[in-house]
């Protein structure tokens, strides 16, 4: 049984010499939108989104799990713009099994990203029942979420990058939230049973089976850049959904952020959570993911360490088990069943795996550089993220410094200093 603390025999023990750390700033292309809700009101200009919205129809408006910038603010502006063109709108989470599976869990995800009743003017809705809406030719059934069913209309609200699991012309974000998000834990179950590599095929069938059976109206895409702010809005309607969709997908990744070496030693992140990526740890940047799942790419990682769990992932730590080493600190918040919950419906268990448990952030730190192969631990080559989606400012330790030198989206703010740990073993600058 894991108490509050674990002894361990470590051969030499844990007292090693770690190089300096530099801080970094990294650039990356980053246009930005100039209003929100200006570039709302425009999307809703264009003739084949306003003909959707009828007068007096009910129309369910579906947000997700994912922390999505500024979503509360894109989310009371569709919803005025809705109400504005006589519909009658209500928000529903569409988040397949996240929030604990619960209805009231997943409310409380969607209030704690800002997005409340009192904010964007209108209901929240939330249940796990669904109906069956149409099954696939292989009699997989696809569900939907019961209110969102009973309503005249369907709108979506999601953000369009690449996925964490697989590679495809569409991965996450619209036709994802209908097939899967609005399907809830049961029809996320379904799909899933078919394996992520299925996905690229799947879910857009799944989507258009949805389209056909039921008003879905539009969906309102989310590009964001590498500074984590929105750079697209773009509402699609269902006629042209698939191919704009594969379209922004590709802007995404173009825009998104990324860590620019090939080589890293040791990565310290220092929190992890759905909020930051549906793994928890975006694999695009990480370059790793859970065991079967065929990835490829830079950068190489011998270990990673990570150090806490966001507030927002309300103890969900999906993803944790790519990792190597993590602290007591993340272990003690972790709740197991918001985190199985999550993990059963992809099916893929191995995200669930327990690393390396280490009392502190200093221990996990210097466990991860004293146990790597082949390099000294002055040499190390480690580098320090806040997240997967915040890398404009890391560090790095002094070994990497020739690589940042040489790189033109890099630049030395600062002078090299320790690791600076407290008392409790814990790092001094967040």
């Amino acid at each position: 049984m894991i108490g509050d603390r674990i002894d361990v025999n470590i051969a030499g023990g844990l007292d090693i010499p770690l190089p300096n750390m530099v801080p970094v700033e990294v650039s990356f292309d980053a246009p930005t939108l100039e209003s929100i809700d200006k570039t709302v009101s425009e999307q809703f200009k264009n003739p084949a989104v306003r003909v959707k919205i009828k007068s007096g129809q009910t129309i369910a408006v579906g947000c997700g799990s994912r922390g999505i910038a500024r979503i509360n603010e894109v989310a009371k502006a569709v919803v005025a713009e809705i109400k504005a063109l006589g519909g009658k709108p209500f928000i529903f989470p569409a988040m397949a099994s996240h929030g604990a599976a619960t209805a009231e869990g997943q409310k409380q995800v969607l209030e704690g990203y800002g997005i409340t009743e009192e904010y964007v003017g209108c209901p929240l809705r939330a249940t796990m029942d669904v109906v069956k809406v149409d099954e696939l030719e292989d009699g997989t059934p696809i569900h939907m979420d019961r209110y969102a069913s009973e309503a005249d209309g369907v709108v979506l609200i999601n953000r369009v990058k690449p996925h964490t699991n697989f590679r495809a012309p569409i991965e996450s974000g619209i036709v994802k939230m209908m097939t899967i998000g609005m399907g809830k834990i049961s029809g996320a179950t379904e799909l899933h049973f078919h394996g992520f590599e299925a996905f690229g095929e799947l879910l857009p069938k799944a989507a258009r089976t949805i389209m056909a059976k039921r008003n879905f109206l539009f969906g309102v895409g989310i590009v964001e850049n590498a500074h984590e702010d929105i750079a697209i809005i773009e509402a699609m309607p269902a006629e042209t959904l698939i191919d704009r969709e594969t379209e922004l997908t590709v802007r995404s990744r173009e825009l998104m952020s990324k860590l620019l070496f090939n080589v890293i030693d040791v990565l310290v992140i220092d929190e992890i959570g759905k909020d930051i990526s549906g793994s928890g740890l975006d694999p695009n940047i990480t370059g790793r993911n859970n065991r079967f799942i065929p990835w490829s790419g830079p950068p190489e990682i011998q270990k990673i360490v990570l150090l806490d769990l966001t507030e927002k992932t309300h103890g969900n730590a999906c993803g944790l088990g790519v990792a190597d080493v993590i602290t007591m600190n993340l272990y003690k918040k972790m709740d197991i069943g918001a985190t199985y919950a999550n993990l059963i419906t992809a099916t893929y268990l191995d995200g669930g795996f327990i690393p390396m448990i280490m009392n502190t952030e200093e221990e996990a730190i210097r466990l991860a550089v004293k146990t790597l192969r082949r390099v000294k631990p002055m040499d190390a080559r480690i580098v320090r993220i806040q997240n997967t989606l915040e890398l404009t400012d890391i560090w790095v330790s002094e070994p990497m410094l020739p690589d940042v030198e040489d790189h033109p989206q890099m630049r030395v703010k600062g002078t090299p200093g320790p690791f600076g740990f407290s008392p409790e073993g814990n790092l001094r600058i967040r």
